[in-house]
C-alpha cells in the first residue's frame, strides 16, 4: 500500500476509478431486490460524477494543452455528457420503474467503451498523455485532492449538478 500522502500517477489513479466502477456494475448485474439495486446505482452515479468532474477539471485540460490529437479529448467529453444524461435519469428514478435496469446496463456499456478508448495502448488518451510528457505525479496529486474534496462535499450536501459541455439540446438537472 502506498502512503496516503505519497504522489500517485494520474493514470494509475484514473484506472483505479475505472476498476472500482466496473466492480460496482458487476455487483449490480447480480443484485436482487430494489433496495440493493438502488444502493449500488447510487454508488455508481456518485463514482461516475466525481470521476467526470476530476477528468474535466484537471486531466482533460492538461491533455488539451499537450496532446496533439484533440479528437480524443473531444470524444471523451461527448461520452461524458451522454453518461451524465443516464446518471441524471437513474438518480431521478427507482429500481421499480420500467427501463431502470436497462438504463444501468446501457450506462455500463457506455462506460466500458469510454474506458477502452482512454486505456488503449499507444492510441488511447492515457498513452498519448504519457507520450506528451504530462507531469503524471502532479496531476495525480491534484486529482486525488479534488476527489477527496468532492467526496466530502457529497457526504455533507451532495455534488454539484453536472454541466453539459457538448450537448446543448437538453438540460440535465438534479
Amino acid at each position: 500500500m502506498a502512503k496516503a500522502d505519497a504522489p500517485m500517477d494520474a493514470i494509475a489513479f484514473l484506472k483505479a476509478d475505472h476498476r472500482k466502477v466496473e466492480q460496482l456494475f458487476e455487483k449490480f448485474e447480480s443484485a436482487r431486490g430494489a433496495e440493493q439495486k438502488q444502493h449500488l446505482a447510487e454508488q455508481i452515479c456518485t463514482e461516475l460524477t466525481v470521476h467526470t468532474i476530476i477528468e474535466e477539471e484537471i486531466f482533460y485540460p492538461a491533455c488539451k494543452e499537450k496532446v496533439e490529437d484533440d479528437d480524443l479529448v473531444e470524444e471523451a467529453l461527448v461520452e461524458h455528457d451522454g453518461a451524465k444524461v443516464l446518471v441524471a435519469e437513474l438518480e431521478a428514478g427507482s429500481p421499480d420503474e420500467e427501463f431502470y435496469d436497462a438504463k444501468v446496463s446501457v450506462l455500463s456499456e457506455m462506460i466500458k467503451h469510454h474506458v477502452k478508448e482512454e486505456e488503449k495502448r499507444s492510441e488511447g488518451l492515457f498513452a498519448k498523455a504519457r507520450e506528451a510528457g504530462l507531469d503524471m505525479e502532479e496531476l495525480g496529486t491534484r486529482m486525488k485532492s479534488r476527489k477527496e474534496q468532492l467526496m466530502e462535499q457529497f457526504k455533507t450536501g451532495g455534488l454539484p449538478p453536472p454541466s453539459m459541455r457538448t450537448m446543448t439540446a437538453v438540460s440535465v438537472g438534479r
